[in-house]
C-alpha cells in the first residue's frame, strides 16, 4: 500500500519561499509519476506541477517561473520548491501518485499539508 507523508507546508508573507516535501513510506510502484495538487476553500483542486520517473516536469501556467518540482528516487521523495509566493496561493496542497508518466488522475494521495500566504 502506498502512504504519502507530506511535510513543509506553513505560514509566509507574499513573496516570500516555501519548499514542501512527500515520501512514499509505503509500497513502491515502479514507473510512477509524483506531483502536487492544491485546493483552495470553494475551489476545486487543480494540479500544479508533476515529474515523472525519467524526471519529465510539468507546471501548471499559473507557477511556471515561481515553483520547481524534483524527485529524488533514492529515498522515494518529492519536492516543490515554491518561490515568489502570492496571496492566491493559499491552498491545501496534496502530494500525488500516479502509475504511468504523469499523474492525471492520480492513484494515490498524501493528507495535505496548509500553505497560507498572507499579504
Amino acid at each position: 500500500q502506498v502512504h504519502l507523508v507530506e511535510s513543509g507546508g506553513g505560514e509566509v508573507e507574499a513573496g516570500g519561499s516555501l519548499t514542501l516535501s512527500c515520501t512514499n513510506t509505503g509500497s513502491i510502484i515502479a514507473n510512477s509519476a509524483m506531483g502536487w495538487y492544491r485546493q483552495a476553500p470553494g475551489k476545486e483542486r487543480e494540479q500544479v506541477a508533476g515529474i515523472s520517473r525519467h524526471g519529465n516536469t510539468y507546471y501548471a501556467d499559473f507557477v511556471k517561473g515561481r515553483f520547481t518540482i524534483s524527485r529524488v528516487s533514492a529515498n522515494n521523495t518529492v519536492y516543490l520548491q515554491m518561490n515568489s509566493l502570492k496571496p492566491e496561493d493559499t491552498a491545501m496542497y496534496y502530494c500525488a501518485l500516479r502509475q504511468g508518466a504523469i499523474v492525471v488522475n492520480p492513484d494515490y494521495w498524501g493528507q495535505g499539508t496548509q500553505v497560507t500566504v498572507s499579504s
